[in-house]
């Protein structure tokens, strides 16, 4: 091995050193190093991006063939780096107001994103667990790191309990498929499953399973969802900003890979699996989110609804249906920071508020933050010409095209429910009166996150064709 064979991992390896230099700037610094070393992690976000835009179109493998560099994985990368940047940026004023200001807080964003971008690029079971694991336990201290909350440490411990679980689900099915193809490489796996014929063996299909009851975990698809919630409420507010943005786009991404590289040639198999979990998240999303009045539940149950959007696209089984699936990623990106960033803004003086019923008359003491957060929702809820509506528009077109008629018809009957609850909200800031108003002072951080993740979702339709040649370039990329 050369420095040179490791030039697809150079991202990855350039943000774990990274990550371990602020670590050891924190320790010598000591307490009052948070805020810097947070914007050093900015800055090496940003380097890590530059890094992967770098990267030449063509793939790339390193590690014997473990890890793939290529148009998909840059994809995914550059929305988990931008998801975990604003992340950090979002969290700067509440981590210091709640007694957090801990400087292990943002490299363990880092350590997690390092993970995420190691999932994405998994060609193979093994790199794929280590990528997955990686991720996990950084997420987990994260969950709880709020350490005087009953909330936040509940929150995490639920999260470990459930997380180990799915690994072992997720290990158990590894090893079946192992066991009945001889190998661990998404490649080898693909060319045992082509001589196998067009049917796969019961053995191959419950791995199969195992798998994709694991990855569904990941993702907070029903039945797999029980722990979003809860962790969701009790997690401290940026963590759960967190949580909804990039973990979620790196798991949807790898369920992706995961299914289509080495079980292509046999989506007749699985696709009944992922038709089930869609359509089950899209149902659960949009009618057990109309009961919550936190508003932290309220977008944990949207958030499992709209992995229910993205799992059409791969239950499509198509390239449409993978580019459909990217560009409803990075649309819910900015929908959903845009959303925390409001929702982190809500305070009563210095404590910070989560209730629905709180955001009554926001119209009129923060004018400018109910205005963006109305664009959220009605782009959350798929209204046009806002830039949620495209990305459903998108996914769905992929299911009609794939012939799956009936998933179609319910994800959109799902989207009408869901904007119940969305509209909810909009009539709260606007016609309810307030019994106690909002705090008028607002951060900038929290104020640029909202104006950049505003536009992009209110101006979309103006420009959308980068983003959209950019997910069609991706796609193809595993369908060879």
């Amino acid at each position: 091995m050369t420095f040179a064979s490791l030039a697809p991992v150079y991202p990855e390896l350039w943000l774990a050193v990274a990550a371990m230099a602020l670590l050891l700037l924190g320790v010598f610094r000591g307490e009052g190093s948070t805020r810097l070393v947070s914007w050093l992690g900015v800055a090496a976000l940003v380097v890590t991006l530059v890094l992967v835009r770098a990267q030449p179109a063509e793939s790339q493998s390193a590690f014997g063939g473990m890890f793939l560099a290529d148009g998909f994985a840059r994809f995914a990368k550059l929305l988990i780096l931008i998801g975990s940047g604003f992340a950090i940026v979002q969290s700067l004023g509440y981590i210091k107001y709640n007694r957090m200001d801990r400087f292990e807080y943002p490299v363990l964003i880092l350590l997690a994103s390092v993970g995420m971008m190691m999932m994405v690029s998994a060609n193979d079971l093994m790199s794929l667990y280590l990528g997955l694991e990686l991720q996990s336990l950084s997420l987990y201290v994260l969950a709880a790191f709020k350490r005087d909350s009953e909330r936040a440490t509940e929150a995490g411990l639920k999260y470990f309990v459930l997380g180990a679980l799915s690994s072992g689900m997720l290990l158990y099915g590894s090893s079946l498929i192992y066991g009945f193809t001889g190998s661990t490489g998404f490649v080898q796996i693909a060319e045992a499953v082509k001589a196998s014929g067009s049917h796969a063996s019961i053995g191959l299909i419950v791995g199969i399973v195992f798998l994709s009851a694991g990855l569904a975990f990941k993702v907070s698809a029903v039945p797999f969802h029980m722990w979003v919630p809860d962790v969701y409420e009790g997690a401290p507010t940026p963590v759960t900003a967190f949580f909804a943005v990039a973990p979620k786009i790196a798991a949807v991404a790898l369920f992706c890979r995961a299914m289509l590289s080495p079980f292509g040639d046999i989506a007749a198999d699985w696709q009944q699996i992922i038709i089930v979990i869609s359509a089950l998240s899209m149902l659960l999303g949009a009618f057990a989110a109309i009961a919550q009045n936190n508003i932290k539940r309220l977008m944990a149950y949207s958030s499992i609804g709209h992995v229910g959007y993205a799992l059409v696209g791969l239950a499509a089984g198509t390239e449409e249906g993978v580019r459909g699936i990217l560009i409803y990623l990075a649309i819910y990106l900015a929908m959903n920071v845009g959303t925390f960033a409001c929702i982190l803004s809500m305070r009563h003086r210095d404590s910070l508020v989560e209730g629905v019923s709180d955001l009554a008359g926001l119209a009129k003491t923060h004018p400018f933050m109910a205005f963006l957060l109305a664009g959220f929702m009605f782009s959350l809820a798929g209204v046009p010409p806002l830039a949620g509506f495209f990305g459903k528009f998108y996914i769905f077109m992929a299911a009609i095209n794939a012939k799956l008629y009936a998933l179609a018809v319910l994800g959109m009957l799902s989207s009408v429910v869901s904007a119940y609850y969305y509209l909810r909200i909009v009539k709260i800031m606007y016609f309810d009166e307030a019994d106690e108003p909002l705090s008028k002072p607002l951060r900038t951080e929290l104020g640029a996150v909202m104006g950049i993740t505003g536009l992009f979702t209110l101006l979309f339709f103006v420009y959308p064709a980068p983003l959209l040649a950019a997910a069609q370039a991706a796609a193809k990329t595993l369908f060879p």
